[in-house]
């Protein structure tokens, strides 16, 4: 919205205290000729933005023009912006506006509390992109518009019309009574009922979105905690799941919770590993979780999964014991 954009384009100059067309334009990402025609409405609106010519000009504001935020103390500061840091909020096409809020965060900070907590910030990185294998850690991407619509419906309590690509399916229209939002390892969930029965959805797999004009049928309060923890603990009852039995290194413990679906059971060993009783969401979600973890764990039990692992372990070895093919 130009509004928005307006009151973002003054932050900027406020922060960065001159800044070219040209600048301005990618930072807001529109044209040169839009940030003109900005820059000529807040002149008509008063606001005291002038041009500096020459090859190092640019837009900037006179001194001592700002906005003002009371009872923001630098440690409350420090937390909006590590927050804003969060990727979470890419899953709900929020990133545009959070970027916003951060900017007016620090401009309305009084100028002894903005380098302190903006500085503190910098220090402190929440979820990169990668881990320290190098291993790519990367967010669905949700559509803006499409982000927006089901937004729109789920604060406005009404129905919602997707157009949803579920698993080894062709997308179908579904009309849904939305119920909330949850990002879990940023990855977006639509909470809903559909005739009455609680789905879930993921946002990333909604290809369409239209708000309706009915109003929704849901519950006029809701807690998203224990209604995210009901679905999660029927996901991990159905199914085609198996239990595993695992001795294991206790080193590579959180690797494999990271992937099993639920620990059933956990205790030490005199030698100090442990054994663990898991679930996973079916047998070749099994057999892969264990390979990963090579001679730090041994199934034990079920049977069939001791021979799917000693069969691809045979199969590694043969390709090994002869020379490579030229």
């Amino acid at each position: 919205m130009r509004a928005d954009r307006l009151v973002s384009l003054v932050l900027l100059l406020r922060q960065h205290g001159r800044l070219s067309a040209a600048a301005l334009a990618r930072e807001l990402e529109v044209s040169t000729r839009t940030v003109l025609r900005d820059i000529e409405a807040l002149s008509a609106a008063g606001v005291p933005v002038y041009a500096e010519r020459g090859r190092h000009g640019g837009f900037a504001l006179l001194p001592g023009f700002r906005t003002e935020l009371t009872g923001l103390n630098p440690d409350e500061a420090l937390a909006l912006l590590v927050a804003g840091s969060r990727r979470g909020a890419q899953a709900f096409g929020l990133g545009s506006a959070l970027a916003s809020a951060m900017l007016k965060v620090v401009d309305a900070l009084p100028e002894s509390y903005r380098d302190t907590a903006a500085g503190a910030a910098e220090r402190l990185l929440i979820d990169p992109e990668t881990d320290l294998l190098s291993r790519r850690l990367v967010a669905e991407e949700v559509p803006d518009a499409i982000a927006a619509e089901v937004l729109r419906a789920v604060f406005a309590g009404r129905k919602l019309q997707i157009h949803y690509a579920a698993v080894d399916q062709t997308p179908k229209w579904r009309t849904v009574d939305p119920i909330g939002l949850v990002t879990i390892r940023d990855r977006g969930y639509l909470l809903a009922t559909r005739s009455g029965a609680d789905r879930t959805y993921r946002l990333s797999r909604i290809l369409a979105a239209k708000e309706l004009p009915e109003p929704a049928q849901r519950p006029d309060r809701v807690d998203l905690g224990r209604a995210w923890q009901e679905r999660s603990t029927r996901f991990r009852t159905g199914g085609d799941q198996v239990s595993v039995l695992v001795r294991m290194n206790p080193k590579r413990r959180e690797e494999l919770l990271g992937t099993a679906l639920a620990v059933l059971a956990e205790e030490p060993e005199p030698d100090g590993r442990l054994r663990l009783e898991v679930t996973f969401q079916d047998s070749r979600h099994a057999v892969w979780a264990l390979w990963q973890l090579a001679m730090d764990a041994e199934a034990l039990a079920p049977e069939w999964l001791r021979t799917a692992l000693r069969k691809r372990a045979a199969a590694l070895a043969t390709r090994y014991e002869r020379p490579p093919e030229s």
